[in-house]
Parts: structure tokens; sequence; C-alpha cells
């Protein structure tokens, strides 16, 4: 569809949305303006909608609040946000309706992605109340592929399943997909030849090339991305096959802005910013000009050679402004230590803490090794920590742990501590 005529059917949906909030939520119709007569004037008048809003409005009538545009009796599933953030998690419902919408978004992706019907897929989680992973199973289901539940498995066995049944798509965060590759090093198994991975969808957080990269040759298949929030409840963007790092909006379920961090004004192409998010086909949890705190940077559709004329994010989600910590001036986020550990192929799992040491901000990384260096491990801290100062600006402390100390993550991971006192 044209840019022109995408942007027109945009706002014939926006105004249907538009209009059933204001009679069905309460929460909105005391947030939103009572006429809105054009796309510009909706992203002038319409306030941004921050997490912290919607958790005022859930604690105010638990368990959803003021927010529903639907009665939660007609909802036909529950999901919650991960809580990563270290907040309560936000609690979102959907009715049938919303589900086959969040599920033809995911279809979407994994169709970009190159899954066809007759693939044998798995999504490796443990069937939780998250609901990146639940999307992927069903939109498997729904494109005619036979899926593979593996919740009750551990590492080992999924393993095993992706040998044994020469599964072809694998759906997983990105640490879980290291996971996977530190589990089959450890019982002698080679992904790439023994394994049949075609597709890897890795979603649900930020990593950098170097370990996109690291999963593509461990698994032999191409790693791709796709993002969304449970606040909207459905994929918001997906990577495509013809352009690397080409994260196309799903711009017919919704309406994307990227504004500056600070002053809130829209950026331009080539520009990084946070994402805004307006979605245009869910009844149930409706969502108006929500700022996701993920940063991206916008391209336009042509620069990418597949055809589809949706815009796309370059690199996807690039990291989150909640997660930028300043140390000693420095700017730091989890992303950018991830891309320089993932330049040892000996170091494993990691962390990251920030400290107050005497007064001064100090950055602490724990590391797990990988293989023997022998004499050579003793090296290992100062190298590290003369890359991380070579590539990001200040020098860390470095302490190698036993292998198997630090924490894994099926889920989103948490890698990224602040100790410091507030």
């Amino acid at each position: 569809m044209p840019r022109e005529e995408l942007a027109r059917w945009q706002w014939r949906k926006l105004q249907d949305a538009l209009a059933y909030a204001r009679h069905n939520s309460k929460f909105w119709r005391e947030r939103l303006p009572d006429r809105v007569d054009s796309l510009d004037e909706y992203f002038q008048r319409v306030p941004l909608l921050y997490k912290s809003d919607l958790m005022t409005a859930q604690h105010q009538a638990p368990p959803f609040g003021s927010w529903p545009s639907t009665d939660p009796a007609l909802a036909a599933r529950y999901h919650q946000t991960s809580g990563t953030s270290g907040h309560p998690p936000i609690r979102t419902f959907d009715t049938a309706r919303d589900w086959v919408f969040s599920v033809d978004t995911f279809c979407t992706a994994l169709h970009a992605m190159g899954v066809r019907p007759g693939y044998r897929g798995m999504a490796a989680f443990g069937y939780g109340l998250f609901m990146g992973f639940w999307g992927i199973h069903y939109a498997l289901e729904r494109m005619g592929c036979m899926v593979f539940p593996s919740g009750n498995m551990d590492s080992k066995t999924r393993i095993q399943f992706l040998v044994e049944h020469q599964i072809e798509v694998l759906g997983c965060t990105p640490s879980y997909a290291m996971r996977l590759i530190e589990t089959a090093r450890e019982i002698g198994v080679d992904l790439a030849t023994e394994a049949n991975v075609k597709v890897i969808l890795a979603g649900a957080e930020p990593r950098p090339d170097s370990t996109t990269q690291a999963i593509a040759d461990a698994f032999g298949a191409g790693v791709y991305n796709a993002a969304g929030t449970t606040e909207l409840g459905a994929v918001s963007m997906f990577e495509c096959r013809t352009t690397r790092n080409c994260c196309h909006i799903n711009e017919s379920g919704v309406i994307e802005e990227v504004l500056h961090p600070e002053t809130h004004l829209p950026v331009g192409y080539g520009e990084k910013g946070v994402r805004v998010t307006t979605g245009l086909g869910r009844e149930s949890m409706q969502i108006f000009r929500h700022w996701t705190e993920d940063l991206v940077i916008r391209r336009p559709s042509h620069e990418c050679g597949c055809g589809r004329t949706w815009d796309w994010y370059d690199g996807g989600i690039l990291g989150r402004v909640d997660d930028m910590k300043k140390i000693r001036g420095v700017s730091l986020t989890p992303v950018m230590i991830e891309d320089v550990l993932r330049g040892f192929p000996e170091v494993g799992e990691h962390q990251t803490v920030l400290r107050t040491d005497r007064g001064l901000d100090t950055v602490l990384l724990r590391v797990e090794v990988i293989a023997d260096l022998g004499a050579d491990i003793v090296r290992l801290p100062e190298r590290i920590s003369d890359q991380v100062k070579h590539e990001i600006g200040l020098r860390p402390q470095v302490e190698i742990v036993d292998r198997g100390a630090l924490p894994r993550f099926e889920l989103k991971a948490a890698r990224f501590y602040d100790e410091r006192a507030r």
C-alpha cells in the first residue's frame, strides 16, 4: 500500500479506536480530547502515556484499573509484563478477537523471516504469564506448522528435541539462545551440523550484532528480531530477510512516532529517539501514544529492497532510556558491555554491577570462562578491562567467577545491577 494511502487508512482506524475508547473506558475518557480532526492534531493534543500512568490506574481499581475498554468478563487470555525493570507488572487481558489480531501480527513477522507451512517449531520458554512466546506458539499453529510444546523441558532436553525432531523454527530470547549453545557444547552436540534450525526469532531484549552473529554461527541459522509490548498486545516490529537489522514497523497494526528523549519533539529519519506506540487493533486494553522507553532509529521504507512500504528501525531496539546509566560522565548500557564481551570467545555468562567505592562510581564485571586458558587466565581481567576502556571510555574492575555461578535466563535477562546509593 502506498504511504499516502496507508496514512489515510491508519487515520480511519485511529478515529474508530478513539471513539471506542471515549465511550467505553473511564481512563481514556479522562485523557482524550473530545474531538481530534487529524493525525497531526492527535500527536499535538493527546498526552503521552507512561507506564506509571497505567500502574496508578491499576492500583486504584485492581486488577486492571479503569484502563479497559471492555468488560474483563469477555477476556479469553490473561498476561502481564515481565517485571524485570524492578516495577510491579502491568496486567492485561485479551478478548478472543484481540488474540486473533495479536497472533496475526506474529504470523506477519514469522512469514517475513522465512517460516512456511509444514515447518516444525518450538517456543523455548516456561509457558508462564509473559505474552511474547505464547504469540509465537499460536502463530506457528495458525501458519500450519507442527509445534512442540517445551514448557516443562530443561535446556538439555530442548537440545535433544531440536536434534531428534529436526526442528526448523526456534523462538527464544537472545540470552536463552546463548544458554542453549552453552548446554549443547557441554553435552557434545554441534547444533550447526546435528540440528536443523533454519529460523530463530530471538526477541524480547536488545542485543548487539556480535550476539546475533554468535547465535547464527552456532546454530547455522538465520537469526531475526521482533518486538512489541504487553501493553500493546501485539508485534510492533519485525526483521525481514532482505536487509540485515531492518525491523519493519507493523504499520497495519500500529502508528509509531520517534521522539527526542528529553524534549519529546519528533526526530527525523536517521536520528535516535524513543519509540511511542499507538495501537490500532485491540479492543480490550487500548494504547494511545505509549512512551515505551525503547531507543530506535527510524529509516524510510524505500531503503529496504523487500518491497514492503512500511518504515523500519535500524537494528530494532537499540537499548532503553531507563537502562542508560551515567558513570563518571560516561553513558553506559547493558548492550554496550555485552558487545565488548562477545569479542572474547572464552567468556560465557556475565554480570555488570555499578557500585560506589570511596565516593567514586565504579563498574564491576563478573565473567564466567568457558574455555581452559591455563596460565593465560591471569591476564584475562586486564585484557577485558583494557578493551572496555578502549571502546566505552571507562575502566571496570573484572572478576572471574566459577562456571555456572551467575544466573541464567529463559526470558528477559537481568545482568545489570545498580547498587549505588540513591
